[in-house]
């Protein structure tokens, strides 16, 4: 599970994580069709997982489309990531 936080709100996600066959991790989330990142180590992997979903969710903001359903939002308060 991976929670990240766009506009004080905190949203999270289950994510998967892959062995590539070259080397390091494959990742998507099956919540946001078409996210798909990578990272050589596990910890890379998920710090882009993150940025990735991040940059998902606000483009879909600025754009005015829905969050997708069944995604766990709470309000984060004052913390940001």
């Amino acid at each position: 599970m991976i929670t990240v936080t766009v506009n004080d709100n905190e949203y999270s996600f289950i994510v998967l994580f892959e062995p590539a066959e070259e080397g390091g991790y494959v990742v998507t989330c099956p919540a946001l069709p078409g996210l798909v990142t990578e990272g050589d180590t596990l910890e890379e992997a998920q710090a882009m997982a993150e940025d990735a979903i991040r940059g998902y969710l606000e483009s879909l903001i600025k754009d005015n489309q829905p969050i997708p359903s069944g995604i766990r939002r709470s309000r984060s308060g004052s913390r940001s990531r």
